[in-house]
């Protein structure tokens, strides 16, 4: 874990091993589309960089996209009683 700057800060630059990276790609990936760099090395040496897209390639929200297309069930927040009871018991 050496090298590694976990505080989740955007806009800035960290840099991880390839090992870590393997184990924690989608801590990572998050990060990344979040605005932080992420700098692959290996042995000490940069061999890869991850970093936020472009602006012109984030996808464009468009508010309401799903409307209509999305239903709940009458009952989805209803607690089937057998499941009540072993919380409460």
């Amino acid at each position: 874990m050496a090298n590694v700057d976990h505080d989740g800060d955007t806009g800035r630059e960290i840099r991880v091993g390839v090992r870590e990276l393997r184990g924690m790609v989608t801590h990572y990936l998050r990060a990344a589309s979040g605005g932080t760099s992420i700098l692959v090395t290996s042995h000490d040496t940069v061999i890869a960089e991850l970093r936020p897209p472009s602006p012109k390639l984030r996808p464009v929200r468009q508010p309401g996209a799903l409307r209509g297309k999305i239903e709940m069930a009458e009952d989805f927040d209803v607690l089937p009683d057998d499941i009540l009871a072993a919380m409460e018991g």
